[in-house]
Formats: structure tokens, sequence, C-alpha cells
């Protein structure tokens, strides 16, 4: 008999659709032990994996070890098992002798697709929008025939809209899971391993808020689609302090998990549009992120080798502060944006991209942090985070870490952008137009600290060009720079 081993991220029916074998569930106590990650993320993890075992009820063998070595040296039969998602895995599973390694599922261009892709580039780089049309034509996704619904493939320029002067964007709140027996089990074990000292945690604990089970995340999506997707589009980029969700799907974690399908997902928003229920700018937006950049990220972590994840161009060696790490410390930080990002983040585990890349990301390029701490924390501290997300989305978009391989430009900026897209300035003590003195925005100063200190490795970049000139006519170059250099990763 053959059983086949799903991991916590491979846990929808299209892991399990094509064998009747009985299934292996392992439940790897030192995953927590290793590392601090949110409370969330470790409950969401469990809860998932239980569920799930659950929902199988005699066909799986769910083992509870310290390792996964430890599990799989008690079993004779041989294995099958979908490829894992990152290189540790892989390498592990392909160390096995009688383990027979499946492709990867969950994505919607394979590995092989997607090389041969890159072969055909050649010397060109490898645009995510280009990878991103030639998969809404494969898939048949809003194209007639090989042409673009709209009369055009991208509608980012759409998409950019400043929030309403309002505390919230008025959307309905998304759907809420009910917690039940299971996650009361995975709270009393998460409380014992704190209190036993097998394992610590950062972040606050629940209420659970993503879902776990297949039927969860197929309510979660429908919902999306009928309250949230119409306003998805214009309002993606926007912040706003007393909206956390704004129009955001929330789908990112059951979609790592593997309870959703992306093209499941893909579909149910394009018959959104296709019923004029939602605009094309808010579904094309959306698939976008699914067909285009989560696939793209995902074939990136592959194409660019183990070895990505420590590449640093930027020379960047300065230590992520426990301000920042801990979650702690949000209360402390006057600077009211990134207070409340790490709020969110405190308290979910979760904010939307833009927080993610514009505030927390931005900051910690302008500070010079280690690309490796920084993208460790990012992984530990979301529910979403997995090492196949978080190496390329850090590494090469919010760091610029590569020098360019993934991104054509550092994604920097200034309070002025912060301004512009969120409500956060208002209450601040920081000024976003001011660069020296008491007032000065930790983003507006840093941003022009960030192009002094990296100007030669950025020199013969074309998109940030005229920023690397404009610094050279500030009258207070110098007395920035050295107050950036005092205040350095001090809390801001």
């Amino acid at each position: 008999m053959t059983l086949r081993w799903i991991f916590g991220d491979q846990l929808g029916p299209h892991f399990v659709s094509d064998t009747d074998d009985r299934l292996l569930m392992i439940e790897s106590a030192r995953v927590f032990a290793r590392r601090r990650f949110h409370r969330q993320k470790a409950h969401l993890v469990l809860s998932a994996m239980r569920h799930r075992a659950a929902e199988l009820g005699d066909r799986v063998d769910y083992v509870r070890a310290d390792t996964y070595q430890q599990a799989l040296n008690g079993i004779r039969e041989p294995l099958t098992v979908c490829s894992p998602t990152t290189y540790a895995a892989e390498e592990f599973v392909r160390r096995q002798p009688r383990i027979d390694v499946l492709p990867a599922r969950g994505f919607t261009t394979s590995r092989e697709d997607f090389e041969e892709w890159a072969g055909r580039r050649g010397a060109k780089r490898l645009l995510m929008e280009d990878f991103y049309r030639e998969a809404r034509v494969r898939l048949g996704v809003l194209v007639d025939g090989s042409s673009p619904v709209g009369g055009q493939w991208n509608f980012d320029h759409d998409n950019r809209d400043a929030p309403p002067r309002a505390k919230t964007l008025g959307t309905p709140e998304p759907w809420w899971p009910e917690e039940d027996e299971i996650d009361e089990e995975v709270r009393a074990d998460l409380d014992r391993w704190e209190r036993e000292g097998q394992a610590s945690f950062v972040g606050v604990d629940g209420p659970r808020r993503f879902a776990v089970t297949r039927s969860e995340a197929l309510q979660a999506l429908k919902r999306f689609i009928v309250d949230r997707l119409p306003d998805f589009g214009p309002y993606e980029d926007a912040m706003l302090s007393g909206d956390d969700w704004m129009a955001h799907s929330l789908l990112s974690a059951p979609l790592n998990l593997g309870l959703l399908d992306p093209l499941e997902v893909v579909d149910l928003a394009e018959a959104a549009y296709r019923s004029g229920d939602a605009p094309l700018a808010s579904v094309e937006g959306f698939v976008r992120q699914l067909i285009g950049w989560r696939d793209y990220i995902w074939h990136l972590y592959w194409h660019f080798g183990p070895d990505y994840r420590r590449r640093n161009k930027l020379l960047a060696q300065r230590k992520i502060p426990s301000w920042f790490t801990d979650l702690d410390s949000a209360g402390e930080v006057e600077a009211r944006c990134l207070s409340e990002v790490l709020r969110g983040v405190r308290e979910h585990g979760w904010v939307h991209h833009i927080p993610r890349l514009m505030v927390l990301g931005n900051y910690a390029m302008q500070r010079g942090w280690n690309p490796v701490e920084v993208t460790d924390w990012f992984h530990r501290s979301f529910v979403d985070g997995y090492d196949w997300v978080m190496v390329p989305n850090v590494v090469g978009m919010s760091q610029y870490a590569d020098g360019g391989a993934l991104a054509t430009k550092p994604y920097a900026a200034g309070g002025a952008y912060i301004d512009k897209m969120s409500d956060f300035c208002g209450d601040c003590r920081y000024n976003p137009k001011v660069r020296v003195g008491e007032d000065a925005c930790p983003f507006t100063a840093g941003y022009w600290w960030f192009l002094d200190r990296n100007a030669d490795r950025l020199r013969g970049n074309q998109r940030i060009a005229r920023q690397l000139s404009a610094r050279n006519r500030l009258s207070d170059l110098a007395e920035l720079v050295t107050q950036e250099q005092e205040r350095g990763s001090d809390t801001p």
C-alpha cells in the first residue's frame, strides 16, 4: 500500500484528488520551537491541519512528532508527495528512499512551463507583466480570443486612488469564521508550549480571522466576490487607520494553505465581471495578483536558486531592532504610519500589500537593515508568509537586495507618498514635508539618506536617475545625512 503525504500547506482536495491511497499528515513540534512565529500564524497552521485530519477521518494517519524524520522512521510503506513549497522541504523529501515526488500543485503555471518561458526571453528581463499576459491567453482568462477584454491588459493606473475622506472605506466587513473545539484545543496547546518553554511567540492571540477549512475558504471567497470585489480595484493601494481590511480579499492565507485553487478563485472573479456585478478594473487587478504576481513570485523562488535569499547588493548590514521585531512597541513609535501598521501586524498577523511594501519594507530599506533578517521577520510575522512567498517579495521587491533582478527600481518613497495614500500623516507628530529638524519625517529624511548612501550602487538605473540627481541640489543634504546616521534604527 502507498501513503500520500500531505504537508500543512497542501490541504485542499486538489492535492489528493488523484489517489485513493491512505494519507499521512505530520505535525512537527520543532517547527515552532526553532523560531518565534506570530501566535496567530501558529494557531492558523495547526488549526488548518487538525481540521483537515478531522475531515479525512480514518483515511489519514495524523502523526505528532518532534521532527518529520522521526515520524517517517516509523513508516514502512512507500509514499508519494506533491512537491513541497520550500527548498529545505524539497531537499528533505528527495533524500528519503521511499518517497515519489510528484509535480507541484496549487499554481496555474507549471515549473516546466515557466522555465520554457524564461528561456525564450533570452537577454530580456523576466517581467511579470509579460508573464501575466501570456498566462491570461493560455488560461483563457479575461480575453476574447487572444485580445484582452476592455481593450487593455492592465488597469493598474485606475487602481491607485487615494482613500476617501472617511474613517473607513465603507465596504461590508469580511466574512469571519467561527472558532470551534479544534481551535480551543490548538489554543490550549500553544498556551502550554509557552508555559513549559517549548515555544515562544510574537503578536497577540486570536480571534481566528482566516479560513482553515475548505468550506470556510469557499464562504470567504464568495462573500468577497459579492461584497468587496467591486471596491477592491480603486483603493487596493490605499490605507486608512480606521480600516485594517479595506476591500481586500483576505484569501492569501487559505490560498497558501492550499485550501483554494487559484483558478477557481479567478473564475468566480471573472464571472462577476461578465455578469456586470464587478467593474473590469477591480477584477483585472485581482486576477493579476493571482495568476500574475502570485505565480510569478512562486516561480522566481525556484528560478533564482537557493542562494538568492542571501543576495545583498546594497550591502545593508544593520541589525533589525527589537522594537520592530517583537511587535510590543507600536505604542512607543511616534511615526503614526509605522505605529498603525505594526499594530495591525501585532493584532492580526496581517496587513495588506501596500503597508508591507511602502511602510514596513520601505522603512527597513531606508535604514539599511540586513535583508536576511528582514525576510525572516516577514516570514514569521505574517499568517500568509511562507519561504517561497517572502524570499522573492522581500529580497527582490521590498529590499532591492538583488540589485534589480526582480524589480526595475527600489521601492523607496518619502512621507509624501504615505500622506497621499493614507490618513496617517494628519495626526502624526512628524511633518511629511520636513526632512531636517525635530519635526522631520523619518520616511522623508530616510528616503534621501537611502539615495545618498547608495548613490554609487544605483547609478545607471534610469528609473531613479532623476531622484539621484535631485539629491545633489538639496542645500541641507549634509545635515540630513548626519541626522539620519545619528537616528539610525532608534524608535522613530
